[in-house]
């Protein structure tokens, strides 16, 4: 019989690329028994959601940089394709393991997935255990008053701040007694790009894996979380954290965050800045707690209404979105922006997913794909939620339909005009007054500044007011009595 303190517990890594505060890795590495640390690229089963490029380019980096860190205390971290269903077991059976932990996920496919590996595994015999690496709090335990899910924000959040603070986050490891296989090369999945490489972009603004983390998190604590709350929405200032793909792939995890920023304000539960902050940790909470309880949420309006939503196919319009090609500066300048970057600043984000959905009457759901296709933050709970949030179809609790007037907020957020002239530079030489609607500007100022409206630059795709007016009567016909409230 082989001792069992020399039989390898299976460390399954999926959207928790880091070795601090990982649980299952940490619950592997306290046995003292070998590890065998294994990521399986799990695309092309039906049912999943197979990644978009920008966050495929970022998985290759995060699966090597995690590959560093395993080798650096005794790992070989393991690459297999497939079906986890099929891929597990096999390697149970090649490494002759009897023991599988993982983090949990909360995807639907991956739920059911996970069920089906789990009750295969026990009922052979094989233990399995899973953890939460990923959210403050499960979404099964935040309810509200009456027990069931919460479907408004604010209410949902409250209930989590009542639960305190979440637990301290685990320390990495210092040393993991390693298990080897063999496996993949990273390189043979071909995640990133080569005909052509667009990823120019993607390599200059990002740093992927837990040591990238780690900086961007430090970064935003020295630098930009006490005016947070002041400054967030001004998209030409470095004032967010840009946590987004390192949360999303795992790099780090939201203990970590939430005891560093209390950390660096010195406050429970944080003030200014800070628990602005941390209530944006909660948006991120309450997507996930979303997609639980509706699991159809990346396909299906939250609100049954929107079903019989009257969405425009125009493929011209959608063309020109696509590319920040619509003659809105900020619209333009944000997906631009995204096209480079593969990010984009929130606020940015409201205005040309509103731009989208409200004056062009294309389908959230086409916007939720470009996204998916093009973020290294896309996250199957955050762009579902804040897609259908927009649209005017998902957890709301206000009861209007909000259209964001393009230009207002450009002169609003972006009074003068830095975020618009770094993405769009051929308007770089218009004044501030005209920088977000340059067809306003006098001859003279378009003439001094080279911008020629409809060759330099476009023509906008739709009047503001007339597409405003366009969506109130859409919405009219799905339900009566709502008001909009242009912002």
């Amino acid at each position: 019989m082989a001792d069992a303190s020399s039989t390898p517990i299976i460390v399954w890594f999926r959207q928790d690329l880091r070795l601090a505060d990982n649980p299952a890795l940490a619950e592997a590495a306290r046995t003292g028994r070998p590890v065998l640390p294994v990521y399986v690229l799990d695309d092309d089963t039906p049912g999943t959601w197979r990644m978009g490029g920008a966050a495929r380019w970022w998985l290759h980096h995060s699966l090597a940089a995690l590959g560093r860190d395993l080798a650096a205390l005794g790992c070989a971290l393991v690459l297999r394709r497939g079906d986890p269903r099929a891929v597990l077991p096999a390697l149970i059976r090649e490494a002759g393991a009897d023991t599988v932990f993982w983090n949990r996920r909360y995807e639907p496919f991956a739920i059911a997935r996970d069920e089906a590996v789990k009750a295969s595994l026990k009922a052979v015999g094989f233990t399995v255990r899973s953890f939460n690496a990923a959210l403050l709090h499960e979404p099964w335990t935040v309810t509200t008053r009456a027990g069931g899910p919460c479907r408004v924000h604010s209410a949902f959040w409250r209930a989590c701040l009542a639960k305190g603070d979440p637990p301290p986050p685990l320390p990495a490891p210092r040393k993991l007694l390693g298990a080897a296989l063999p496996g993949d090369t990273l390189d043979a999945w071909r995640l990133l790009p080569d005909a052509p490489d667009w990823a120019g972009g993607l390599r200059a603004a990002w740093t992927p894996g837990e040591a990238g983390a780690r900086q961007r998190l430090t970064d935003f604590l020295d630098g930009a979380l006490e005016g947070y709350a002041a400054r967030r929405d001004q998209p030409g200032l470095e004032a967010t954290s840009r946590l987004s793909p390192h949360l999303r792939f795992g790099e780090v995890g939201p203990r970590q965050v939430w005891h560093a920023v209390l950390t660096a304000s010195g406050v429970r539960g944080g003030r200014g800045g800070a628990a602005k902050f941390l209530a944006e940790l909660g948006r991120r909470e309450f997507s996930y707690h979303l997609l639980y309880h509706h699991r159809g949420l990346p396909a299906v309006p939250l609100r049954p209404e929107f079903a019989d939503f009257p969405w425009r196919e125009d493929p011209e319009a959608l063309r020109a979105w696509q590319r920040g090609a619509t003659g809105y500066p900020l619209v333009d300048a944000g997906m631009r922006e995204l096209w480079s970057t593969g990010w984009m600043h929130n606020r940015v984000r409201m205005i040309a997913a509103s731009f989208l959905v409200k004056h062009l009457l294309i389908p959230w759901q086409t916007g939720e794909a470009w996204f998916w296709d093009t973020l290294v933050d896309a996250d199957l709970a955050s762009n579902a939620a804040n897609w259908q949030w927009i649209a005017g179809c998902g957890a709301d609790a206000a009861p209007y339909f909000r259209i964001f007037n393009p230009v207002l907020q450009g002169m609003k957020f972006d009074p003068e005009g830095d975020y618009v002239r770094r993405w769009v530079p051929e308007l770089r030489g218009l004044p501030a007054r005209h920088v977000h609607r340059p067809w306003e500007a006098p001859e003279g100022e378009l003439r001094a500044a080279g911008v020629v409206l409809g060759r330099t630059y476009p023509t906008p795709v739709v009047d503001h007011a007339a597409a405003r007016g366009r969506a109130l009567a859409a919405f009219a016909r799905v339900k009566k009595g709502c008001a909009a409230d242009a912002v």
